[in-house]
């Protein structure tokens, strides 16, 4: 008798450890991916920058995205707004994800800024204000760059420093 192949046996074995190595490295990679803080900061921040440049365009009128560094907030308003509506908005902000920071923002022209409020515009007529923020959390750090005239925003998964004259070409 020709005895090739597996036994019922090996294979559930096989079958188990498998199972087992997946149960354990699974809730690993899954809390890695949605508990990364600084990512999901990123994310939201790029989303919502694009989303803005889009309903400027869109409802002719044009948008603001204001971060308060400070208390590590942002918000958005369009400047069709009534003054009570952009104060709902305020109260409404967003709270970055708990560990990260914003490090500091840059625009040409004008001081790095590492406390209080800084706004950045998206005009009606499709550009944004160059910006560069600076977000942290921990040793790590991420660089989102806005450009004018470009509707993708650079992400770089390191401080990377921009110098004026590079800021107000981009």
């Amino acid at each position: 008798m020709n005895n090739k192949g597996y036994t019922l046996i090996e294979l559930v074995i096989v079958v188990v450890l498998v199972c087992l190595m997946v149960f354990l490295s699974v809730p690993r990679v899954r809390e890695v991916i949605l508990q990364d803080n600084l990512q999901s900061a990123v994310r939201r921040i790029t989303g919502i920058a694009n989303e803005r440049r889009v309903e400027a365009i869109r409802g002719l009128a044009d948008n603001i995205l204001v971060f308060d560094i400070t208390n590590g907030k942002y918000w958005t308003y369009s400047q069709d707004m009534t003054p009570e509506k952009r104060d709902a908005q305020k109260k409404d902000a967003v709270e970055l994800p708990t560990g990260v920071q914003i490090e500091d923002i840059q625009q040409p022209g004008q001081d790095r800024k590492v406390e209080g409020e800084v706004t950045i515009l998206f005009s009606r007529l499709g550009y944004v204000q160059p910006t560069v923020i600076h977000l942290i959390e921990g040793d790590r750090h991420y660089t989102l760059v806005l450009q004018p005239f470009l509707s993708m925003i650079e992400v770089y998964e390191r401080y990377q420093d921009f110098n004026e004259t590079t800021l107000a070409g981009a």
